[in-house]
């Protein structure tokens, strides 16, 4: 018996403003076993997003209205995952898969609004489910623990600190990205002595 088993990639979107502002959404890329020849790539939410291009029950994303004929060389996986990003941020309602989400927009804003806020919460509020399928590479997220988390803010944030004070002194040194009335870049300013 021959089965067929298809590579998948595990991602998740932060949303940092617009109407799904804090929305935190984890989801599934299916790459087909021909890619990338075949099909587009498939992404699936997973909780369905109460969105217009989003099936509310399966959590898939319309991919193929970006993406109507996959071209090998032309189209790659990092282009879906910044259309899925996008779709948070410039809402289309033609063709939806989410007719309800579709409809709301367009004809009750603040109905849809809310919708959203309940769709964030309740994607955020699973945020540390543990995955649906077992997977070592699949994205868990887990709530913050001190013990294990601390010392690694503290890395991150005098590695930061590091690097703005490198930049704090070289900006001190009179380097600029342009030498002032020229269009020389990383110029420095010339002591020029007059006699």
């Amino acid at each position: 018996m021959h089965v067929l088993v298809f590579p998948v990639w595990f991602g998740v979107i932060f949303i940092r403003h617009g109407l799904y502002q804090d929305g935190v959404f984890k989801f599934t890329v299916y790459i087909p076993d021909n890619y990338p020849d075949g099909e587009c790539p498939r992404l699936v939410f997973d909780i369905p997003v109460f969105h217009p291009l989003v099936d509310p029950i399966s959590g898939e994303l319309d991919v193929k209205r970006a993406f109507a004929k996959w071209r090998r060389n032309h189209n790659h996986i990092w282009q879906v995952l910044m259309y899925a990003r996008r779709i948070f941020y410039k809402i289309d309602t033609t063709s939806p898969l989410n007719p309800e989400a579709a409809v709301l927009y367009e004809k009750d804003v603040q109905l849809f609004k809310s919708k959203v806020v309940d769709s964030v919460k309740l994607c955020n509020s699973h945020l540390f489910d543990q995955p649906k399928i077992e997977d070592p590479y699949a994205i868990t997220f887990s709530p913050w623990n001190p013990v294990l988390h601390d010392e690694a803010r503290e890395k991150m944030l005098a590695q930061k600190r590091k690097s703005e004070e490198q930049n704090k002194s070289l900006n001190a040194t009179g380097l600029s990205w342009v030498k002032p009335g020229s269009v020389l870049p990383f110029s420095k300013e010339e002591n020029v002595l007059q006699t």
